[in-house]
């Protein structure tokens, strides 16, 4: 295999890696300040100007805090749980798409880790693969609630997946891959999908709420219920990584929105744009669009976490067995017949 392939996949991978963990980070002061400003408060302004340095100043406070395992839990699950929901957060960005291939040095290089035709389901298998972590860290620790709590996020994942599943069929209806890259490509301009698809965007964008435990579906970590769900034995930087794959989990969630239903780095003018900025500028703005969509969706869960109460656990069965499940199949039927229509005539 070439060696500058190798170079060129290991930089990207790297960069990807720290991007989603200073992204991860950064999120904690941003959600602190939406909540802030939505309560009329100032929110963190302590460490640095208007307190731009507090996640820096939380993520020391992590690391200096006692180590506690409980001498009755599983001591080598209660150790692998976080770090497998961390890495489980951080593959999802392997198949994104994050620009069009840019120019450097005479060279065309893919900004994508590894475009590979089955693009959707591997961030299905990797999202089915995360609550293994949640799993683990709650039964490892050998406490009630924190079991409770681990049942609590199996089951509200799996039922989930399910209505988040049937709504990408409507999509692969019309797309006819599972390539992401693909997917892209085909909204070149203003042909975004969510002009076709809204209700399968709706449904997508609420089961996407559900499998981060994001507000109001984050029953998982109740605390007036559960003490503090399944970490609740966790102290020091394990638990900052738990905290961690929660907002790492929300920017895939952003990202993997704004590229199946938002056009990814597409926007409208990108070929004038392309002629004026040339092959090595212009993937970088499209880029920067794409990051512009992620973060307006980034700020979107924490504006509904500071607004609508949690739901009860029934709620959100009921919500997606009884709701979004059956409009998933609604959504296909009608896809398929308009398809089977504009195909016939």
């Amino acid at each position: 295999m070439d060696t500058g392939f190798i170079i060129e996949k290991f930089i990207l991978v790297a960069v990807i890696f720290g991007i989603s963990l200073v992204v991860a980070m950064y999120s904690t002061y941003a959600e602190r300040k939406v909540a802030a400003y939505l309560q009329d408060r100032l929110g963190p302004d302590r460490a640095g100007p208007f307190g731009i340095l507090q996640p820096l100043a939380d993520g020391v406070k992590m690391f200096m805090k006692e180590e506690i395992i409980p001498s009755s839990s599983n001591k080598w699950l209660f150790i692998v749980g976080p770090g497998l929901a961390l890495l489980c957060a951080c593959i999802g960005t392997a198949v994104i798409p994050w620009g069009s291939p840019m120019e450097i040095g005479g060279k065309m290089v893919p900004l994508q880790v590894a475009d590979i035709n089955v693009g959707v389901l591997y961030i299905f298998g990797v999202v089915s693969l995360g609550v293994y972590g949640v799993m683990i860290g709650g039964w490892a620790s050998n406490n009630k609630y924190s079991l409770l709590s681990a049942i609590r996020a199996a089951s509200q994942n799996i039922s989930y997946e399910i209505a988040m599943g049937l709504s990408i069929i409507a999509l692969l209806l019309m797309t006819n891959t599972l390539s992401l890259k693909e997917i892209v490509d085909q909204q070149h301009g203003w042909r975004w999908n969510v002009l076709y698809q809204p209700l399968g965007f709706l449904i997508f964008m609420v089961c996407s709420f559900a499998e981060t435990n994001r507000a109001p579906f984050d029953l998982p970590e109740c605390e007036t219920e559960l003490i503090g769900g399944y970490h609740t034995e966790y102290s020091s930087m394990k638990l900052g990584f738990y905290l961690f794959a929660e907002y790492i989990n929300m920017f895939v969630s952003s990202a993997v929105m704004a590229t199946l239903y938002f056009g990814g780095y597409n926007y409208p003018g990108m070929d004038s744009m392309a002629v004026w900025l040339g092959p090595t500028w212009a993937p970088l703005f499209g880029t920067g669009i794409f990051f512009a969509k992620i973060i307006f969706f980034i700020f979107f869960f924490m504006w509904v976490r500071w607004t609508i109460p949690r739901f009860r656990y029934d709620q959100l069965m009921n919500l997606g067995w009884k709701g979004l499940i059956p409009l998933a199949i609604a959504n296909i039927i009608i896809t398929g017949i308009v398809i089977a229509i504009i195909e016939k005539f």
